[in-house]
């Protein structure tokens, strides 16, 4: 059996989330009767995952970006992820999207692979055929690169919100979101930012590039235009690596 190492706590939230969704699409595989049962005389008649979380400091992770100090935030992750190696995790995955802003250096100092929740989602916008998708996440994530650096080689096309909307989104996930607290009037202007957009920019379908945002915006789709869990789509990616 595989052990998955989580890099988690960014946020702790989202990070539970992980874990629930693992242990939950895994049961469903091994269900379908790709693993063989065991224990089945103590009741357990499917396995279990094997995880290993390290959860680190967000409050960190979020200064080092917001000063601009991309060494200190890559080597402490890239420390992290050595961590969860040494803890005997064969591959690891980041519980965030932020995070993939230094993705790629993080993949050349690493042990072991990196699971990227950008090219799974990528992967998933694409087999629903879509060409044109609004981005939402934290400030760092809608302006950077590293989506469209992506998504871009697919043919997808990423539209981000106006700059009064992306600072109430960034706002919003620093101070409510990644504190556990999700209010019906924020999910509100969410959800009229993605009405704008649906008219304005004619967007086909919405990423939630932040794993928080999926707590707040339980619904599948809002007025036909279908919501992106991008944790929901990295969970699957991480339990089929689990698998192979």
């Amino acid at each position: 059996m595989k052990t998955v190492g989580i890099i988690g706590g960014i946020g702790p939230e989202s990070t539970v989330e992980y874990y629930r969704q693992i242990i939950d699409a895994y049961r469903a595989r091994a269900s379908e009767g790709s693993v063989s049962p065991v224990n089945a005389a103590d009741g357990l008649a499917t396995p279990y995952p094997s995880i290993i979380i390290n959860s680190v400091d967000v409050s960190r992770l979020v200064h080092w970006l917001g000063a601009g100090e991309l060494t200190v935030f890559t080597d402490y992750l890239a420390n992290e992820i050595e961590r969860l190696a040494a803890a005997g995790a064969d591959f690891a995955a980041l519980a965030a999207n932020t995070p993939h802003l230094v993705f790629d250096e993080l993949q050349k100092r690493s042990p072991i692979p990196l699971i990227s929740i950008i090219e799974a989602t990528c992967d998933e916008a694409g087999s629903m055929g879509f060409k044109r998708v609004a981005l939402f996440g934290t400030r760092f994530t809608m302006q950077a690169t590293f989506y469209p650096d992506v998504f871009t080689k697919a043919g997808i096309a990423l539209v981000v919100p106006t700059a009064e909307d992306q600072r109430f989104i960034h706002e919003k996930y620093l101070g409510e979101l990644l504190n556990n607290i999700f209010l019906p009037e924020t999910r509100e202007r969410l959800l009229d930012i993605v009405d704008r957009m649906k008219t304005n920019e004619d967007i086909e379908a919405v990423i939630l590039g932040g794993t928080e945002l999926p707590l707040l915006l339980t619904q599948p789709d809002h007025h036909g235009i279908p919501f992106l869990d991008t944790t929901r789509i990295h969970v699957r990616r991480i339990v089929a690596e689990l698998y192979s």
